[in-house]
């Protein structure tokens, strides 16, 4: 049974270097959930990360068993604002918005997803799986890079990535995504290695 590697079949969009460029993102297709909060003290947030991936490891292993068709897990894709940007700027986590998602194969549907959670729900009382949901997602034209470091430490990465999107001649659109390449639980926070990903239009 071949294994299907989303992240190769991609492969521009998940190797982001350490200077700016510009990517054509794809209608790409994702488990996505909604919330609000500090991630790093949200028992939301918490909640939200384990019904992504029990949603996500289901899927997988029901399609291996069932289908007999097999994909690499990918990692976790997070969008971030405010309704007052001036909160997302001054780090007033509390007020964040954020929609955490993982990308599935294309042939992965709404009724594979309602399956699986279903599944979940029959062996976890996590409030959080009902929120999960399937959506196609097009960013279209962006403008990517790679930060190294902790989360803390992002600012002046993210203001070189806005300096060079205005420098194409672009203005900012879409919601700020990060892609995370690291496990933090592994990797030391001065190694993680983030994609910080903007989508813009010509001005």
């Amino acid at each position: 049974m071949d294994k299907l590697d989303l992240r190769k079949e991609h492969k521009v969009l998940y190797n982001a270097k350490a200077k700016p460029s510009v990517v054509e993102v794809p209608d790409l297709n994702y488990i996505m959930i909604d919330g609000m909060g500090d991630p790093n003290t949200s028992e939301e947030f918490m909640e939200a990360m384990e019904a992504l991936y029990g949603a996500s490891y289901t899927l997988k292993f029901s399609f291996k068993k069932e289908k007999e068709m097999d994909w690499t897990v990918m990692g976790l894709e997070g969008l971030w604002w405010a309704d007052d940007m001036g909160d997302f700027i001054a780090l007033n986590k509390g007020k964040w918005k954020w929609t955490m998602m993982i990308m599935q194969p294309g042939f992965v549907m709404e009724k594979d997803l309602l399956d699986a959670k279903k599944r979940l729900e029959e062996k976890k009382g996590n409030p959080a799986i009902a929120k999960l949901r399937m959506e196609r997602y097009n960013e279209g034209l962006s403008a990517q890079i790679m930060h190294i470091g902790p989360f803390s430490t992002e600012g002046p990465t993210i203001r070189t990535l806005h300096g060079f999107i205005v420098s194409q001649g672009g203005s900012l659109s879409g919601k700020h995504h990060e892609i995370y390449l690291s496990d933090p639980r592994k990797v030391p926070e001065d190694r993680w290695r983030t994609i910080i990903r903007q989508p813009f239009s010509k001005v």
